[in-house]
């Protein structure tokens, strides 16, 4: 049986995506009236209600120096990636060597797993073609792989920026994960230190 509490964050929790489709509505319209608003609202209300999916779980947590670190980062590796692919669809003597990389990542947030998804496919030269959601592997084409050094490169560059991402937008437990240190363990290790210290 759900609490009150549990209850207001499931509604909660379908406000985002209301407000989704509130502006996508607006936008598919071209101008803004109370009455496209309104209806807005009401076809809104019943998306959620009637294709409900289960809610993801907001950080509620924005670090805004990593932040701006990680979109400043997106943007010269979107530039970067451009020209190395745009230099291979030129490039005499072209040797095509793809790959299907698996990935695992640090974090189990259904949040930070996609908005990494995302953040690697928007990178020319490589893309998602699958997720382990359970498991938080990512598998992805990419391009120009012909050594184990250039598997592992791609393999660091994927969980840097899941690093940067965990650092501007995720949970205080996400942060921990990326550190190494579950933050129950760290709970415990806590406990055991005020223990070992006695009263003061």
């Amino acid at each position: 049986m759900t609490t009150p509490r549990e209850r207001l964050e499931a509604v909660g929790n379908q406000i985002p995506p209301l407000i989704a489709l509130i502006v996508l509505w607006m936008l598919l319209w071209g101008e803004f009236s109370w009455l496209n608003l309104l209806v807005a609202f009401v076809v809104g209300i019943v998306v959620t209600v009637a294709f409900y999916l289960v809610p993801v779980q907001l950080s509620g947590r924005v670090h805004p120096l990593h932040a701006v670190v990680f979109f400043v980062r997106l943007i010269l590796d979107i530039v970067r990636a451009s020209i190395d692919v745009a230099w291979l669809a030129i490039k005499p003597k072209l040797v095509s060597s793809n790959a299907i990389l698996a990935i695992r990542l640090h974090t189990r947030s259904d949040l930070i797993l996609t908005w990494t998804a995302v953040a690697t496919s928007i990178v020319p030269g490589s893309i998602v073609v699958d997720i382990d959601r359970e498991s938080s592997i990512l598998y992805l084409h990419v391009l120009d792989m012909h050594s184990a050094a250039d598997i592992e490169s791609f393999r660091r560059q994927v969980l840097d920026t899941e690093q940067r991402i965990v650092r501007g937008f995720g949970s205080r437990e996400d942060v921990e994960r990326m550190r190494g240190v579950p933050p129950a363990n760290r709970r415990t290790a806590r406990s055991v230190d005020q223990n070992e210290q006695g009263p003061l």
